[in-house]
């Protein structure tokens, strides 16, 4: 399964967040061991970035940041994921980029907690307990 780990999943991680963390790491520890494939949009470099660094600093922020790209995949973000996020109908454009990313990587599914951001039924939306309940029914 190639999942587009949303950027929700990801600070969840970092920051440690209840009560999210437990799920999402468990995402992560999926990617890890091989049995999904996690890819990260290049966007949401910057944005993780961005969020993380004010509680963690730079270094750290870094650091994380290198092992996530070591981790995932990085999904380009070029002019056709850009063109096509511009003529979705979201109410976010971030999200827009993420669910244009994930149609023009041709990926599985969108990992998020926030599933209704993403208006959509290709790619499926889910959320780490569904991965996670996904998982365990093989």
């Amino acid at each position: 399964m190639k999942l587009l780990i949303d950027t929700n999943i990801i600070v969840d991680v970092a920051l440690d967040r209840d009560p999210f963390f437990t799920n999402s790491e468990q995402v992560l520890a999926r990617v890890e061991q091989q049995e999904i494939q996690g890819y990260l949009s290049a966007s949401t470099f910057s944005d993780l970035y961005y969020i993380i660094r004010k509680v963690k600093g730079h270094t750290w922020t870094l650091q994380f940041l290198q092992r996530m790209a070591t981790l995932c995949q990085v999904a380009t973000v070029d002019q056709a994921v850009i063109s096509m996020a511009l003529t979705t109908n979201f109410k976010d454009f971030e999200d827009a980029i993420q669910y244009s990313t994930a149609v023009l990587h041709h990926l599985d599914a969108i990992v998020t907690r926030n599933p209704d951001d993403f208006p959509v039924t290709i790619p499926r939306i889910i959320t780490p307990e569904q991965v996670i309940q996904e998982l365990s029914n093989y």
